[in-house]
């Protein structure tokens, strides 16, 4: 259930309402507004003892939130919440909300060369977060697994070079430790997406986490999939619409564009899309990634490489870099349109 404080509720009746909920062995979560603190009493439920919060001072009603997913739900924090991601070395960028943002790179960092090259390419073309794997989920175990730590400090090179933050896949709790050294954002790919220990680990850490919806998951699963992030603390979510299974055959998935306004609607996380891994084939993802833009999301994350035929993981959907830049040009008119803003390239620099 949610308390939603009066407006002129001191601290001390927030401290308080706090102090009973932990009282009764749950779990406050507190949701600052521009007028009102809105406090998440999260439990089993018949644990709390609704009539008891409401004639605490300050509490200006108790409304029970039906929903399974409680601090992702627009009942707990009724706002668009932002996810501010870096900091530190590099610049804030800050997704939700009017902020829209593109997160671009190789889908996999196959040596420090190419990585500077490409990462150029997109920081050129308007990219603000560098994306790039690291540990590489792959189906076969004979495939090119990634570079792993090696890849991680090339990328931190990089991005701090760059003015970028980065963000890369983390696969398993054993790595969480060694990433967040490296990390400016957790990237939990489809697969991982109903793995509750990891969901919980990096909800752990304050790191920005993008969590992208698994192959064959409803909203309501990927929200609550979201819920075990949020119930640890960490608030700085992003949610990634990467397509689903269907009978579909001439793509790889199939974007599902109607999940971006359902989300909106259920929850206040911000939602990007991937349409590089939707699409499979790089023909498509410039038509999807603008449908994705259209439909309301905050922002894309694509992979870019400048010689596909060379990639080693993943290069028939890859986007050659003078095919990102005028996909990008493209995007900011759609975002206009739904009222958000991509930040320019050099507004990233620092002084």
């Amino acid at each position: 259930m949610i308390i939603v404080m009066e407006q002129s509720a001191p601290q001390a009746a927030i401290d308080r309402v706090v102090a009973e909920i932990e009282r009764m062995g749950s779990h406050a979560h507190l949701s600052r507004g521009n007028y009102r603190t809105v406090i998440g009493a999260i439990g089993e439920e018949g644990t709390i003892d609704q009539n008891h919060l409401a004639a605490l001072d300050g509490v200006e009603k108790v409304v029970p939130i039906m929903k399974p997913y409680k601090l992702a739900s627009r009942e707990f924090h009724e706002d668009d919440s932002i996810v501010e991601v870096g900091g530190g070395n590099v610049p804030v960028v800050k997704i939700g909300g009017s902020h829209a943002a593109c997160i671009a790179g190789p889908c996999a960092v196959e040596n420090e060369k190419m990585l500077n090259t490409i990462a150029r390419h997109v920081r050129a073309g308007g990219a603000t977060i560098l994306r790039g794997g690291a540990f590489k989920p792959r189906t076969s175990p004979y495939s090119f697994q990634g570079q792993g730590e090696a890849a991680l400090k090339w990328m931190r090179a990089c991005g701090d070079e760059l003015g970028m933050p980065i963000c890369t896949e983390v696969m398993d709790t054993r790595q969480v430790e060694l990433i967040e050294r490296y990390t400016d954002m957790f990237q939990i790919g489809a697969r991982n997406m109903q793995n509750f220990d990891l969901l919980r680990e990096v909800g752990k850490t304050r790191k920005a986490v993008l969590l992208k919806r698994g192959l064959a998951a409803s909203v309501k699963d990927w929200l609550l999939s979201a819920e075990y992030v949020l119930s640890q603390g960490n608030r700085s979510l992003v949610l990634c619409e990467r397509g689903i299974k269907t009978f579909e055959d001439s793509v790889r998935y199939s974007m599902d564009i109607s999940s971006i306004p359902v989300a909106k609607q259920w929850s206040h996380l911000p939602i990007i899309v991937d349409p590089s891994h939707a699409a499979g084939k790089r023909d498509y993802v410039p038509a999807l990634a603008l449908a994705g833009m259209a439909a309301g999301a905050d922002g894309i994350i694509v992979e870019v490489h400048h010689c596909p035929s060379e990639a080693q993981c993943d290069g028939p959907q890859a986007l050659l870099p003078e095919t990102f830049h005028e996909l990008m040009q493209q995007l900011r008119q759609i975002a206009a349109i739904t009222k958000k803003e991509f930040a320019e390239a050099g507004e990233m620099v620092r002084a």
